[in-house]
Parts: structure tokens; sequence; C-alpha cells
């Protein structure tokens, strides 16, 4: 009898136990459970803030300028009001503290306003917004910015003016050498100049007629033009730690390079495309290197080969084990504000053996050189879109 109330209680306790777990009272047991999941998950979270912040906060404020490029082309003749786009941050932003966003943050964008160009030498305009910023962190930071390639009304009257009179002192020009061609400087001469005034006038009736049917710029915005985009809104972030901010390098043991300086300039055709590195090479390693063995890689991976319209002091130049070398070399890029690296390959293998940050290194960089890169990067400033050849004339 003892036996069989004893199981019978073993089979009330365990039926019990199982009902606990599937019952809604057996929720407590599972809450507990995930509570504790949820309780490490936030434990790692915030050892995960505490490698990348400081734990300082600065402020951007409405006179703050990002620069940004786009991830896509904006047409004044395609794009139309509501097209949404991203554009990337090509500079880090600081505050008093530190970096509050990165280079390689992302901003959301709708285009606001586009107009057509139109005659008497109207330029197309383009009107962007940019609502929120999506850090390397995977944080969205609600912004209120603007950019315009819209002149103001004042500035953009004057400017045309002042082209049109261009146009019409041109057609006075070429007025005047007609009539002096036609009736010769002795009717000029005996006529008291009067025929080179009246040739001047119909030139300069003919160079108005160019400026009234001249038509203005389309507005072409690309990937790699820099834009600078004006904060309307003030925002509190976080300061970031420095080792947060440092790019993956790979080095060869025995291979000191050292990037000292970094220069954008133009190509000869006035393209902003050129990086220029100083280099000091200290090769105590077992491997020759040389600047043909060398190249930079972007984010993307695609590899730019040492340019022949830059200095070509270390293009030539082989560095064997030993040596130590200091010099310049020059890469022409398809976009100068990606990521970069230093590369440089294995002569058999053709395999990468170092790979040096050019953004690491920019760091480091002058504040008189890099206001310098700014003005060569932002030198463009109309956004004006060079006609194909293949467009019909207006």
């Amino acid at each position: 009898m003892y036996y069989i109330i004893y199981s019978m209680r073993k089979r009330l306790i365990a039926l019990f136990l199982t009902l606990s777990m599937i019952m809604p009272n057996g929720m407590v047991f599972a809450d507990t459970v995930l509570e504790g999941h949820a309780q490490k998950d936030e434990v790692i979270k915030q050892e995960l803030m505490d490698e990348i912040f400081t734990g300082q906060v600065d402020t951007v404020d409405r006179s703050d300028i990002i620069h940004m490029t786009v991830s896509q082309v904006l047409d004044s003749n395609i794009n139309i009001e509501g097209d949404e786009f991203f554009a990337e941050v090509v500079n880090d932003v600081r505050g008093d503290n530190g970096v509050i966003i990165p280079k390689g943050t992302f901003a959301h964008g709708k285009i606001s306003q586009t107009t057509e160009s139109k005659r008497l030498g109207r330029p197309a305009s383009i009107s962007l917004n940019f609502d929120y910023l999506i850090t390397p962190d995977g944080r969205e930071i609600p912004i209120d910015g603007k950019m315009s390639t819209k002149l103001h009304p004042v500035t953009s009257v004057a400017k045309i003016a002042v082209q049109d009179v261009g146009y019409t002192l041109a057609g006075g020009a070429l007025g005047g050498f007609a009539a002096l061609n036609w009736l010769g400087l002795e009717a000029a001469i005996a006529s008291n100049g009067y025929t080179l005034a009246g040739g001047a006038a119909i030139g300069g009736v003919l160079g108005l007629g160019a400026a009234l049917m001249r038509k203005g710029n389309d507005v072409l915005i690309a990937p790699g033009d820099e834009i600078k985009v004006k904060i309307n809104t003030k925002v509190s972030l976080p300061v970031y730690k420095d080792s947060a901010l440092m790019q993956h390098e790979m080095l060869y043991p025995g291979l000191d390079i050292k990037i000292t300086n970094i220069k954008h300039e133009e190509d000869p055709f006035g393209e902003a495309n050129t990086i220029t590195l100083t280099l000091m090479i200290t090769n105590l390693s077992d491997k020759t290197i040389s600047g043909l063995d060398s190249g930079l890689v972007n984010d993307y991976n695609a590899i730019f080969r040492p340019s022949i319209f830059g200095d070509t002091k270390l293009m030539f130049r082989q560095v064997r084990p030993g040596e130590k070398v200091v010099g310049d070399i020059s890469f022409a890029v398809d976009n100068i504000n990606r990521k970069f690296w230093l590369t440089f390959y294995d002569r058999r293998s053709k395999k990468p053996i170092t790979k040096i940050s050019v953004d690491n290194a920019y760091k480091n960089v002058s504040e008189k050189t890099k206001k310098k890169n700014d003005k060569v990067r932002t030198k463009r400033k109309n956004y004006k879109k060079q006609p194909d050849v293949f467009d019909p004339l207006d």
C-alpha cells in the first residue's frame, strides 16, 4: 500500500513538473531563462559600446557643414522630386572631444526640387534634403540637412548678365572686323570710323540674340563629386574612440612602410583623381619590392596602379633588403573619396604581402595639407553636365 501511494506521488510530481513547462504558470520559468539571455545580450552590447565610444558626448551644430559624395548619378534631366538616394560622408566630422560622425557614414536623402535649364542662360538646378544618417556601427541618426546647386537669385542674374555682356562684346568685335574687311580701311577713315561703329552695332545685336537664345547648363552630380551639406538641426552624438576607427592592416615581417604625407591632386586633364603618397620604406625583410609591385586597393577591392602623370620617383625604384628609401608615388583612382590601402604584391605569387591603410595615415596629415586637399576635391562648384555629342542641338 505504501509503495502504491509512493508511486502515485512520484507520478503526480512528474505530472506537475510537466504541466509547469507547458501551462501559463510555466511561462515564469521560460521568462526567467529568456531574461537571463537578455541580460547577457545587454552586457555584451555595453561591452561593445565601451570599445567603440569614449563615453563623452558632442554636438553637431546648425553651423556645421558635412562633406559627402553621392552613391549614384543625380541628373537634372532624369531625376524628379521625391527620388531617394544615398550619400557617403567623406571626412571625419569632429566635435570638441573627438570624432562624432566617422568617414563612411551613409546619409539617406531625397530630391526636393529639380528645375530645367532655360533660355537666357538660366541653368538647371537640383535641391537635396537629408533626413537621417546610418553610422558604421548601425545606428540611425535623424538630421535635417540641405544642399542645392541653385544660385542665389541676385548672384544668378549677375552671372547671366556678365555672360551676356561677354556675348555682346564678342559680337561687337566680330561685327567691327567684318565691316573693316568688307568696306576697307580707307572707308573707315573717310567716314571717321562710322563704318566700324555700324558694324559693331550690328554685331552687338547678333551677340545679344545669341545670349537670348542661349540655354543654361544641365546639372549632373556623380559619385566622386564632393557636395557640402548644411545641417539645420542640432544633434548630440557619442564620441568615437580613435582605436575604433582604425582600418585593418596587413604587415610583413621586417618590411616597415610608413605613409608620411598624402596629397590630392589633379591630373593633366583637370580631374581631381590623383593621390600622391610620401613613403618612408625600411626594408629589413627577405623581399625586394618596387613601385611597380604596388597598387591602391579601395574598399570595393578595385586595384589602381601607379600613375605616369603623377610623381614617379618611387614608381621604378627597387628597394632591396637592407635599404631605406624616402620618396613619392602617385596613383590615379576613379573616386578619390573612397577608403584605400597601399598594397605591395609578391612578384612570383602576385599575392599581397602588406596592406597599409591610407585612411589611418591621413589622421596624422597636417591640417594645412588637409585644407589644400579639400580645395582640390571641392573645386567643381556648378556640377555642369557636359553635353553629349550624340544629343540633338537645342
